[in-house]
């Protein structure tokens, strides 16, 4: 029954994120007021990318933390994401950069990533591990592929405890955030699956615990906007990053 409702997950947000590609950037914008950027920027900050290493950027989407990942001196970028259409645009934004002999673009599925061991000093997945079958087997399958030392990093919505923000922020998620994307996207259905897809994630300290289950040490958890999203960053053991 697990598997089976894992699978249908799988299949309505790729149907979900299919549907809403062409706007998603826009989208981003207009939800997050742009603080997406500025948390990406955040996160880059935290990684402090070393020139000349590897990563691979999952659920990668229309590439924007992909390229930023080569320009901050990533020899190669690899980005990975299970809808075609994302990637159609990241292709674009790709070429556009300049970037492209620094990146490569797969597609395929974070639950069972088609890389070697040991083979990126960093694994990133942007507002994606909520969306996921089964976020355990992403984070296993990301600490795999990073080398001894490396770098698992997630950034994602998350929910702030402190009140009445929470209230405020409850009141927007649910109701007012899918009616953005109905007057903006043409898109309610979809709109309305993000904040449903964050009542069952963890919170920042609860996936904080999961990063340790899964072997990743020096686990951090930073909270953003008021708890609005999170940045989690933990270490593969074996080396230093």
């Amino acid at each position: 029954m697990k598997d089976l409702e894992g699978k249908m997950k799988e299949q309505y947000v790729h149907e979900v994120f299919q549907s809403i590609a062409p706007k998603y950037d826009k989208m981003n914008d207009i939800i997050s007021f742009r603080r997406h950027k500025a948390w990406r920027a955040f996160a880059m900050r935290r990684m402090s990318v070393r020139p000349g290493t590897s990563a691979v950027d999952l659920c990668c989407g229309t590439c924007d933390w992909t390229i930023a990942l080569a320009r901050a001196g990533a020899a190669r970028v690899v980005g990975l994401d299970f809808s075609e259409a994302m990637l159609e645009i990241g292709r674009r934004k790709v070429e556009q950069s300049g970037l492209a002999g620094r990146i490569e673009l797969h597609h395929g599925n974070a639950m069972a990533l088609p890389f070697e061991d040991n083979a990126f000093d960093y694994a990133t997945i942007g507002f994606g591990l909520r969306n996921v079958p089964d976020l355990r087997q992403v984070l296993r399958e990301m600490t795999r592929v990073v080398k001894p030392g490396g770098l698992v990093v997630s950034l994602d919505a998350s929910k702030p405890t402190w009140q009445p923000f929470k209230a405020l922020y409850d009141l927007y998620f649910q109701h007012l955030m899918p009616l953005l994307g109905k007057i903006f996207a043409s898109r309610y259905q979809q709109y309305k699956w993000l904040p449903e897809s964050l009542s069952q994630f963890p919170g920042r300290h609860e996936l904080a615990e999961i990063f340790r289950e899964v072997g990743l040490v020096e686990v951090q958890a930073y909270p953003l906007s008021g708890g609005v999203a999170a940045l989690h960053i933990g270490v593969k053991r074996g080396g230093k990053a």
